[in-house]
């Protein structure tokens, strides 16, 4: 079994290293927050992941946490790089963080391969190995090693992985990279470093791509009268295609999707080639993130003074994550249009919400005299809204359902006005057994 140093404490890193660990590997994650590593050591996760808190007391015999490079790399074989990459104003990512890791690294005796969790822009494994080279750390390997973790599912993405991709510069190095997932059943993708790197970018490209397709054929749905989620249902038993990313809604989200699409269409630009598929992939997320203001608008009228319920603030279920959640674009174009907005989520944090808004942790609390309830996040506590319960307590009983969680003839009979994304028409009862189209993790 192998040494292994993790740079970074957060979602990607800790998620890695515990799963290292219960393969039986030894790993120490280093981390520059003091605050993060002192909870990590007294055994409180800092973020939300299920399945991550039980994993880390499992192999807490194996894993250690650190605010020292150095006691992070002692006798370490492999040191993965697992910061953040954010992106510029301008489209790029944001490669600070990675040259810091780069440039902490000392002049080591041992043999160490560098791998590359972060997602990052084609090329720049060219420019770490040169940069390597360049700092007397020539004996020091590259390898690419693009993560496909979905927040929510993390845990069981790596450790039932849909393939594992190892880009290297030198074969022996992909090989004993390779080696480290022994005991995961999965596909071994080898080849070179900017290969493995436009894997990771092509596949969220694709993935959003879908989204967006199936969000405007939604938009076209609700001007024709079809029902998207038959339409997604058809569309998606085609073996061809497959029903996974064609739930329609309010649009993607997360620390992920836009900033891999971003840097791809702008790692496109950057090369001469105008990427123009994506650019409306990413205008359509936009304009999707606000239509729900303009079916509240249909059925409110003026909004200022209405008070919403937005239901969920995290992109996604099962986990805390607010980056670049569709929720907080939606309150702020409720805020402008004057309505008083209520938030809920369970574990969402309340310091992402604007002043004024108030995160309630009982749903029941934010819709009390609510003209309206918009489903944001599909928390699996909302698949009961359309109750008595919750109808008697708003004071207009409508729902608009921005990741179509409910069937609408149920809250229509339920005594709700309702609005969904692209539900024409009622929906038919679908035959049981029929394979739903995904949600939209990420």
């Amino acid at each position: 079994m192998a040494r292994i140093a993790i740079f970074g404490a957060g979602y990607v890193g800790l998620v890695t290293g515990a799963c290292f660990a219960d393969l039986g590997h030894d790993v120490v994650v280093r981390d520059i927050l003091e605050e993060r590593v002192d909870e990590l050591r007294a055994g409180r996760v800092p973020i939300h992941e299920p399945g991550l808190e039980e994993l880390l007391a499992k192999n807490a015999n194996r894993l250690s946490f650190t605010l020292d490079v150095g006691e992070a790399l002692d006798g370490a074989e492999f040191a993965f790089v697992a910061v953040g990459t954010p992106p510029t104003a301008s489209g790029d990512a944001d490669l600070a963080a990675v040259w810091t890791v780069v440039h902490s690294l000392p002049q080591l005796d041992q043999g160490l391969i560098l791998v590359m969790k972060s997602t990052v822009p084609v090329g720049t494994g060219e420019k770490v190995r040169a940069e390597l080279d360049s700092l007397g750390l020539g004996h020091v390997g590259y390898v690419s090693n693009p993560e496909f973790l979905a927040e929510g599912t993390a845990v069981r993405d790596f450790t039932n992985p849909d393939r594992v991709v190892v880009g290297a510069f030198e074969p022996e190095h992909a090989e004993r990279v390779a080696a480290l997932y022994d005991g995961i059943e999965t596909t071994v993708v080898t080849t070179d470093v900017a290969s493995a790197e436009m894997i990771k970018l092509a596949s969220n490209a694709f993935l959003t791509t879908r989204v967006s397709f199936i969000n405007e054929i939604a938009n076209v749905c609700e001007l024709v009268g079809a029902d998207v989620t038959d339409v997604a249902l058809g569309v998606g038993l085609d073996a061809r295609l497959g029903p996974h990313f064609l739930r329609a809604g309010i649009g993607w989200g997360g620390s992920c999707f836009g900033k891999d699409v971003s840097a791809l269409k702008q790692l496109a630009g950057n090369s001469g080639y105008h990427f123009q598929l994506l650019a409306a992939v990413i205008e359509v997320n936009e304009l999707q993130k606000r239509r729900l203001v303009g079916k509240l608008k249909s059925q409110l009228g003026n909004l200022r003074g209405k008070v919403v319920a937005v239901l969920g603030v995290a992109f996604k279920p099962e986990t805390d994550d607010t980056r670049d959640a569709p929720s907080l674009v939606l309150i702020g174009r409720l805020l402008a249009e004057g309505a008083e907005v209520r938030a809920w989520d369970p574990i969402a944090p309340e310091r992402v919400l604007p002043q004024g808004v108030t995160l309630h942790r009982d749903h029941l609390d934010a819709l009390d005299g609510a003209d309206a309830a918009v489903i944001v996040t599909e928390w699996p506590q909302l698949r009961g809204l359309a109750s008595p319960e919750v109808r008697d307590a708003m004071r207009n009983p409508l729902i608009v359902d921005g990741r179509n969680l409910l069937d609408p003839s149920a809250a229509r009979a339920a005594g709700f006005s309702y609005e969904g994304v692209g539900r024409g028409s009622p929906s038919v009862a679908e035959p049981a057994g029929t394979p739903e189209p995904d949600a939209v993790p990420q």
